[in-house]
């Protein structure tokens, strides 16, 4: 049985220890579940900026040891709905984690100065970041790579600007090209005056029955690079979903104004591969290389021909954000946002739906040429979304500042709440099939499409309709099923790869015995109820969550969505929810630290 080891760093101290947490991983699996446990277990009133409140990066038994089990989860209070921030990154930080020695890095406290830390192993070290604080979440990984040489493979997690500034859209880098995107990790940082973490190392836990190990990651390898289950996430990735969205009304135009995008094709995954792509990357320890990199060339003044060369990563999620969402179908014009974001450091998500959302209100008049300062706001003006931007970045006014706050802030101080396009407090991702995938978004724990994916529920039942309290019962259970895939922690991607067959006999490989089907359904229900319970203690409602009026207007993939049925089904899931939760004993203390470092 591996031994799991945590490390708590305190930044206000400056010290650090080990902990044995074995006995968690042993009862909740690992990642998320026990992460979320470990969040629990923090008190209820902590404001997310608050030096207490921590930040959790937690891997799982699969980590680094089989394919495509590439995620690092982090957990911690969410600055932007003020309840559970769950956000998820691939790169090589699960790698880096794995050679330190530890599943779960716990992060505490505030330093007086802009810091970063290195672990290398046994060794942590706080560094000051004086001349690190201000500079884009690209340059910093830049500098820190040069600067801190290691015999190991590294891996970079910092901040940006705008994390510095605490923006709750703010978003932490991972390596080259991966991002904890979702619910303001950047931001914690930010408020922790922690630029970055660095780290590495040569450690392993001894594989005891290679034999029996051997021949299942050979049989996960196949699956991965010999079958077509993975093929399309490397050939096109996830842009290949533009076109087909556009197709069925489901891809989300002119903040959500429509599902069909007349520009769909200039912003395709075909159009980005065939005219930007340059280089595949792929997580450690994953043979999928589904990270899309395109080339953008950008001159250095407008006087002269010479030009500095980016690399940008683009998927689904950005080229609606960023795209199809704002009216824009120049896939150079989206990319040249794209970076402006990954050096500012914004989740792509929430400040492209939060720049559609103030469109929108300026031109239903909520907003005026006074808070833009005389900048016109319209769909599909690439050129006037830079500025926006820029002057985000400059603080150039209140309205400005405010902007990166996202959009739930926002339309509650200006107006425009129906065409605000947020669940819980979370900018929508691009899927408009209908009311699964809304129903996803307002229920899942991250307010997240992969929290359930509802949007696969709307285009399954176009042709095998059900009613729909067996819809939302298999939401219900498709998002507890999960949990035990972000406990591993797995990429999504390969979901339809890891069943509970599969699932167990890996762990068997690795000399984790004693699981079967029931325990693992209870260790999910289990973590899905904690998650449930945090978010409730922190002031989440069920009964607060709403459909955006303007959504209940426009049509879908499957057509428009009623309100009322919305809200029924919020209702259904949420029965469903508390009485599958299973009667737990509140969580103890964290065990004994093995002493100071």
């Amino acid at each position: 049985m591996p031994v799991f080891k945590m490390l708590d760093i305190d930044l206000t101290t400056g010290r650090s220890h080990v902990t044995d947490v074995s006995d968690r991983f042993d009862r909740d699996l690992g990642g998320t579940a026990v992460a979320t446990a470990l969040l629990l277990v923090t008190p209820a009133d902590l404001d997310p900026y608050a030096p207490e409140a921590p930040i959790i990066f937690a891997t799982g038994p699969f980590s680094a040891v089989y394919p495509v089990a590439t995620k690092t989860v982090a957990l911690f209070r969410s600055p932007l709905t003020g309840n559970l921030g769950e956000s998820h990154a691939g790169g090589r930080l699960a790698m880096a984690m794995y050679g330190a020695g530890f599943h779960v890095i716990r992060v505490s406290g505030a330093s007086p100065f802009p810091c970063y830390v290195t672990i290398e192993e046994d060794q942590v070290v706080i560094h000051r970041a004086h001349s690190l604080w201000g500079s884009s979440a690209l340059a910093a990984e830049r500098i820190l790579r040069d600067h801190e040489p290691s015999s190991y493979k590294r891996s970079i997690v910092r901040i940006g600007p705008a994390g510095e500034r605490r923006s709750p859209i703010a978003a932490a880098t991972v390596d080259s090209a991966r991002h904890f995107g979702r619910l303001g990790l950047g931001g914690v940082m930010g408020s922790k005056n922690l630029k970055a973490l660095v780290i590495s190392g040569g450690r392993y836990w001894p594989i005891v029955e290679t034999g029996k190990y051997n021949a299942f990651y050979k049989k996960i390898y196949d699956a991965v690079v010999k079958s077509p289950a993975m093929k399309k996430y490397h050939d096109l990735g996830t842009s290949m979903n533009v076109m087909p969205l556009s197709r069925i009304n489901g891809l989300p135009t002119r903040n959500f104004a429509q599902g069909f995008f007349e520009g769909a094709e200039e912003i395709s995954g075909e159009t980005f591969a065939t005219r930007h792509l340059t280089q595949h990357l792929a997580c450690g320890h994953c043979q999928t290389g589904c990270i899309h990199m395109a080339t953008l060339r950008e001159r250095f003044h407008p006087e002269h021909h010479q030009f500095k060369t980016f690399k940008i990563s683009y998927d689904h999620e950005l080229i609606y954000a960023l795209g199809s969402n704002l009216s824009i179908s120049s896939a150079e014009e989206v990319l040249r946002l794209l970076l402006l974001i990954e050096k500012q450091g914004w989740d792509a998500i929430s400040i492209g739906v939060t720049l559609a959302w103030a469109i929108d209100a300026f031109q239903a008049g909520h907003l005026s040429p006074a808070h833009t300062d005389g900048l016109v706001l319209n769909f599909g003006d690439a050129a006037t979304c830079e500025k926006v931007l820029q002057r985000i970045a400059r603080g150039h006014n209140e309205f400005y500042r405010d902007l990166e706050r996202g959009v739930a802030f926002c339309s509650q101080k200006y107006g425009g709440k129906e065409c605000a396009i947020a669940f819980g407090g979370n900018e929508a991702p691009g899927y408009m099939t209908g009311l699964y995938a809304y129903l996803g978004y307002a229920t899942g724990v991250r307010h997240s499409h992969l929290d359930s994916a509802g949007y696969a529920i709307d285009q399954k039942a176009l042709t095998e309709p059900k009613p729909d309290e067996v819809l939302t019962a298999d939401l219900y259970q498709e998002a507890v099923w999960r949990t035990t895939l972000t406990s591993l922690v797995l990429c999504l991607f390969a979901r339809n790869i890891y069943t509970a067959d599969v699932v167990l006999e890996g762990l068997d490989a690795l000399g984790i015995t004693g699981w079967d089907d029931a325990r693992l359904l209870a260790a999910a229900r289990r973590a899905h109820a904690r998650k449930l319970q945090y978010k409730e203690r922190c002031g989440f409602r069920f009964d607060d969550l709403a459909l955006p009026g303007k959504l209940a207007r426009v049509v879908s993939g499957a057509g428009q969505v009623d309100p009322a049925r919305f809200a029924r089904q919020v209702a259904a899931y949420r029965d469903l929810a508390r009485a599958d939760a299973p009667a737990a004993a509140p969580e103890g203390p964290t065990p004994p630290a093995a002493g100071p470092r």
